[in-house]
């Protein structure tokens, strides 16, 4: 697939779409027209619903002390001294549209084991509305972080792919909860949660409802007309190929948005910002950050601002803004975590 793509952005079609004369510079933003119009209030974000479906993961952190090496291999030796388990995954991204205020449900699967029933156990402590499906031949997907003095050690992954009968069951469910959301926000990490990922934005799009995408792999054909998708640039590398300017950039994404039919693309950069490429031209904001503290589970907090301002009846434009400032709150936090709705509009 990837090959695909990068043939349909060929030299001839760039020159052909981009409406730029090529830059000598890749200064992020300078070659950007689009401005955004003046936020005068805040969004009342209450009224939003967004249906998040996805894979779910149990993030799991084990923190400690190293004071010595292993004599039986040239690695540290961690004395673990407290544990702690979050929501992960699609989990993540509905903890923060519900800690915005809004109501999110989420569908998902998991395994019939403890990680399982800890997801389980905190969704329930959450405000999340969760419609799980139980597979009892899954593995429920685990992300073991070990820590030591806040700096992260090493990373071990659990995972299965869930079995065809449990997707075809979440896929009808899909359908039934589908007129009780205004949004729907798909979150892939590539675990299998999304096979049918293709119906879910046809039925959806017939329904009338805004589709946002949070990406994984190369096989973007498959989320083929969704409102909103959210790459990070490694994400859009793989996809289009490394681009030579701002320029080269948007005429990339122009051809890619309109050979998978994408109203829009929001591109997010690290600590270059992001950059929104729609059919009213390219937006960009540049990054807030006082502090990079933890890049982990970013993207969730991004998709899932975005989601609920829509849901909301914010301009997309504006919705980016609150995107990109939930962003910057975020990365200032250990670990997976959530931007409330006073963090986020406090002034």
């Amino acid at each position: 697939m990837p090959h695909l793509v990068k043939r349909i952005v060929s030299k001839k079609s760039i020159r052909r779409l981009s409406p730029y004369t090529e830059s000598n510079t890749n200064t992020v933003g300078k070659e950007f027209v689009l401005k955004r119009s003046p936020i005068t209030q805040p969004p009342q974000v209450a009224t939003a619903r967004v249906l998040v479906i996805g894979d779910v993961i149990l993030d799991r952190y084990w923190f400690g002390d190293v004071t010595r090496i292993s004599p039986e291999a040239p690695v540290p030796v961690i004395h673990v001294q407290s544990t702690d388990d979050r929501l992960g995954g699609a989990a993540n991204v509905a903890c923060n549209v519900s800690a915005l205020g809004a109501r999110a449900g989420l569908l998902c699967i998991v395994g019939h084991d403890e990680p399982g029933t800890r997801i389980v156990e905190l969704l329930d402590k959450s405000n999340v509305y969760a419609y799980l499906e139980r597979d009892p031949a899954l593995l429920t997907t685990i992300k073991l972080r070990i820590l030591s003095r806040q700096q992260q050690l090493l990373r071990i992954d659990f995972e299965r792919t869930p079995a065809h009968e449990i997707l075809l069951a979440g896929l009808l469910k899909f359908e039934i909860l589908l007129p009780n959301y205004d949004v729907v926000l798909l979150s892939d990490y590539a675990k299998g949660g999304l096979t049918h990922v293709r119906q879910m934005i046809k039925t959806a799009h017939e329904a009338g409802k805004p589709v946002l995408v949070d990406p994984k792999g190369n096989d973007w054909n498959r989320y083929s007309g969704a409102t909103l998708i959210t790459p990070n640039k490694r994400e859009l590398i793989e996809v289009v190929g490394h681009w030579k300017s701002e320029s080269d950039l948007r005429a990339r994404v122009d051809v890619l948005r309109s050979s998978f039919q994408f109203r829009a693309l929001l591109l997010t950069r690290s600590e270059e910002g992001m950059t929104l490429f729609s059919d009213a031209g390219v937006l960009h904001e540049p990054a807030l950050a006082r502090a990079v503290y933890d890049v982990s589970g970013a993207g969730d907090t991004v998709i899932a601002t975005l989601a609920t301002m829509i849901g909301s009846g914010v301009p997309l434009a504006e919705a980016v803004f609150y995107a990109n400032r939930a962003a910057g709150i975020v990365v200032g936090k250990l670990g997976i975590a959530t931007v409330s709705y006073n963090e986020l509009f406090q002034d």
